[in-house]
């Protein structure tokens, strides 16, 4: 189907739309946490779980989603995750227990995983030239990269402004206008793969070793990390991933052919995914916690602190970031904005217990704004570059995964290292703010760290995609294109 400038970038917005519900949905219930403690009833320990069971089903879906869409269309499974994770939203929203909320939370990311892994690769279907790709690019990666802190703000302010039952209702209204606009604007797409079968025992064991996994790391904290049930449990993932290789080695139409990691590009930007979102996710919970913990702001006033973040990575992802790609190619781009974004949360592991929004907050959020508006871009056609259109909804559900994985057990290690930190201060006398705070630089120090190894690995181990000609442009315009072929 031959689609008009016009209509293709409208389409795009559609896309971004549904996929910007699934990404504020990982964060928009933070600052609302504790309304939804109070009036539900739950314990300190059950209220994870309404972070949790939507990590759960999100992160242990994603591959078999990519793979589903690469088979029936992608179009046609994302809005089947939209109508899914609509109506899981509104459950969540009119929820009255712990029970309907937690499993509702649990819905709401099988339909997210879904969405989150065939938008990016209908996006690159409806756009392959290369200056069109990289400017489309760089507006889907300010919504995926920008949506998590988007969602702290619309939560504080729906949490404040009317109850915590409205972010997710919120998502009702818009997940029927994506339906509505993805059948009128977003064309129809066979499935590219859909002469092979579905691989049920590849499905089986990739998704129940990332169900395992992510269940051990989100109750690594309360459980011990050294206890039986944890370490069980990733012994567990384990072996069912060794199981999964095994089987994709041998079967006809694997779920997740190997031969995709050996194309360098695809398996490095893959690592530098994990690193980078286990520092993501610091800066969108720990920054969270200290405003409104140590320094007392509201739901509002910690949503309000974000938006200089936001715009700056807005302007960035939909402006400079697809130039910069265009002429430098994938490292230079990616490691600098990685290394602003490591800058930013060292600074806030100086923030001190009395510390000023003007002093010891604006800086760090303008500069993880720079950083993350200048790397996501570049990393996601690193992802996708010189995959095959058939195995697209597969790439781009392999680099969420990782994402989703990094995002997980970096905050399951940051929460672990701050609790312990701030227990230790506690038991040597300190004020409890002043230990409490002590905690978070820790992990706001191991969370720089983190965004400095992605630097590193991205830059020392990328390529530049085609031949090297010295034009950063030319190198760049080769990997955007690779879909044409």
């Amino acid at each position: 189907m031959t689609m008009d400038s016009r209509t293709r970038w409208l389409a795009l917005y559609v896309l971004c739309l549904g996929d910007l519900m699934i990404v504020l949905d990982v964060t928009i219930v933070g600052v609302a946490l504790p309304s939804i403690r109070e009036d539900l009833g739950f314990s300190e320990t059950s209220l994870a779980w309404v972070v949790n069971a939507y990590l759960l089903t999100f992160g242990g879906f994603l591959l078999l989603g990519g793979k589903l869409g690469d088979l029936f269309g992608h179009r046609r499974l994302f809005l089947g995750g939209i109508a899914l994770f609509t109506l899981a939203s509104l459950a969540c929203g009119l929820a009255s227990s712990q029970e309907l909320l937690v499993g509702a939370r649990a819905l709401q990311g099988l339909g997210a995983a879904v969405v989150s892994a065939v938008a990016l690769s209908l996006m690159m279907t409806l756009f392959t030239e290369a200056a069109d790709r990289a400017k489309a690019m760089g507006i889907f990666g300010f919504v995926a990269s920008g949506g998590g802190s988007i969602g702290v703000l619309l939560g504080g302010i729906l949490t404040d402004a009317l109850n915590w039952h409205w972010i997710f209702l919120v998502n009702v209204p818009v997940g029927v206008l994506v339906v509505v606009l993805t059948f009128k604007l977003v064309p129809e797409s066979r499935g590219e793969a859909a002469a092979g079968r579905l691989d049920v025992a590849g499905a089986v064991t990739v998704t129940a070793s990332l169900i395992l996994a992510v269940y051990a790391i989100v109750n690594g904290n309360q459980e011990g990390w050294l206890s039986a049930q944890t370490l069980g449990l990733l012994g567990g993932g384990a072996v069912l991933l060794a199981l999964f290789l095994g089987i994709e080695a041998r079967v006809r139409s694997p779920l997740m052919p190997l031969g995709l990691f050996r194309l360098r590009n695809v398996a490095v930007a893959n690592v530098v995914g994990v690193l980078w979102a286990a520092a993501m996710f610091a800066w969108f919970f720990l920054s969270a916690l200290y405003l409104q913990l140590v320094l007392g702001y509201s739901p509002l006033q910690v949503g309000l602190a974000f938006l200089p973040g936001n715009v700056i990575m807005g302007l960035l992802s939909v402006g400079l970031s697809a130039k910069l790609v265009l002429r430098y190619g994938f490292r230079l781009p990616l490691a600098t904005g990685l290394l602003l974004a490591a800058t930013g949360l060292l600074l806030f592991a100086r923030a001190p217990v009395d510390g000023s929004f003007v002093v010891d907050v604006l800086p760090s959020m303008i500069l993880l704004g720079l950083g993350a508006g200048m790397a996501f871009n570049p990393l996601m056609l690193a992802a996708m570059g010189g995959v095959k259109p058939s195995d697209a909804g597969l790439a781009s559900g392999v680099v969420n995964t990782a994402f989703m994985m990094g995002g997980a057990l970096g905050l399951a290690v940051l929460a672990s290292l701050a609790a312990s930190r701030t227990d230790s201060l506690d038991a040597s006398g300190s004020d409890s703010l002043v230990a409490l705070t002590g905690g978070y630089h820790v992990a706001f120090l191991v969370g720089a760290l983190f965004a400095a190894a992605a630097a590193a690995v991205g830059a020392a181990l990328l390529r530049s995609p085609q031949h090297a000609t010295g034009h950063g442009s030319d190198q760049a315009s080769g990997a955007l294109a690779t879909e044409s072929n």
